[in-house]
């Protein structure tokens, strides 16, 4: 089997999902379609050697319909024999774009990939794809679950239940997360991946800052504030939740995209490319959807499972941040020490553009590997409907 490394990966800087926002007069097709172009700049890998591009995007509808990916690639100026498609699996969605890439590589079907993902939450509201009085799920699923459903604020309350944690836990890995976002900002440890703010977006004198990071963040200030899903419906169907999480606890509404550049070890040699990371294994897990994120914790099992790893051998970690209470009951069954966890800040801080975010992760966790001497990078995501994505990289 080839391998599939990781030639370069960059990101954008994170906006507020909201009008007014920094990335918010940006069109979607326009934001992607500069990170691509931005990607192949850098390299110096002239777009015809592009064999597809995979990007992720949960809301498909409205400005980010008509499988966005073929126009941000043309958009890119690409040629137009470079063919592209765009895919949903919720908050994974662009870690899946890595993943079938790396596959399409290892099995001798591409040569070259770009894996990428984008989400303009400001102008596409997340759940702009449901549309008013329309039963998405069906009546297979109401049979299957007859108590229905909930979202993913319910599946944080209950993670946050299961694992017993306290309001303070959550609170006080929130803050850190602001901190570490804002010191990581400080000592440039993103300048690897960031690039300038797109046209249309605002920049702060020469540095270009995510938007979301509140760097005067306190377990006490965010003690201040009230839960955000306690409504009377679900706090009637689980009178037992001892309600705990809060918008200071849980990832931001964003905009924003990232890119990765894959190609086969040989393809990336013959080019004279020295690539980052080779993508070492891949999971991928369903789990129960009404307890939808944890399923990061079976999945952070296979992937070591077929990495042949034991946690302890990871050097760092990238878990999304969609809610402390999810990273913090993966690290209590995991064990993992959170010092290796989300050293730069996570969605907490930085924010959570649902469909660029594993592309965003991605970017980050390489990047760290590189800066840190880092051999072994391991990334996790937890999705809608109760499944997660992981990854192990291992630094070239």
């Amino acid at each position: 089997m080839r391998d599939a490394v990781i030639v370069d990966a960059v990101r954008t800087p994170i906006g507020r999902g909201r009008p007014g926002g920094l990335l918010s007069g940006v069109h979607p097709v326009d934001l992607l379609a500069g990170t691509i172009a931005a990607l192949l700049g850098r390299t110096g890998v002239p777009p015809e050697l592009i064999d597809d591009v995979i990007a992720g995007c949960v809301d498909q509808v409205g400005e980010q319909a008509l499988n966005l990916a073929r126009w941000a690639t043309l958009a890119a100026g690409l040629p137009e024999t470079v063919p592209a498609t765009t895919i949903d699996r919720q908050c994974g969605s662009s870690q899946q774009a890595v993943h079938f890439a790396a596959q399409g590589i290892m099995a001798g079907s591409y040569d070259a990939v770009i894996a990428c993902g984008v989400e303009s939450m400001s102008r596409v509201p997340l759940g702009s794809n449901v549309l008013p009085g329309v039963d998405p799920l069906g009546s297979g699923i109401a049979l299957r679950y007859p108590q229905g459903l909930v979202h993913q604020g319910i599946s944080a309350e209950l993670v946050a239940a299961r694992w017993g944690l306290t309001r303070g836990e959550l609170d006080a890995f929130s803050s850190v997360s602001q901190q570490r976002a804002a010191s990581a900002h400080q000592k440039g440890a993103f300048a690897a991946e960031l690039l300038p703010s797109p046209a249309g977006g605002r920049s702060s004198g020469s540095t270009v800052m995510d938007e979301g990071i509140r760097p005067g963040t306190t377990p006490e200030t965010l003690a201040g504030l009230s839960p955000a899903f306690s409504d009377p419906r679900s706090a009637a169907r689980f009178p037992d939740i001892d309600w705990k999480v809060t918008a200071g606890n849980s990832s931001q509404i964003s905009d924003g995209a990232a890119a990765l550049l894959l190609m086969s070890g040989e393809r990336a040699r013959d080019l004279g490319l020295r690539p980052l990371a080779r993508v070492h294994a891949l999971a991928v897990v369903g789990g129960d959807p009404l307890l939808m994120l944890a399923a990061v914790i079976p999945a952070t099992l296979r992937v070591l499972s077929s990495a042949r790893l034991s946690l302890a051998e990871i050097d760092l970690f990238e878990i999304n941040e969609a809610f402390a209470s999810v990273v913090l009951a993966w690290q209590r069954e995991t064990g993992a020490d959170l010092e290796r966890v989300n050293v730069n800040g996570g969605a907490i801080a930085l924010g959570h553009p649902v469909g660029a975010s594993g592309a965003r992760l991605m970017t980050t966790l390489v990047h760290s590997m590189v800066r840190r001497g880092a051999r072994w990078g391991l990334q996790a995501m937890c999705e809608g409907g109760g499944m997660a994505n992981a990854t192990v990289l291992e630094l070239l």
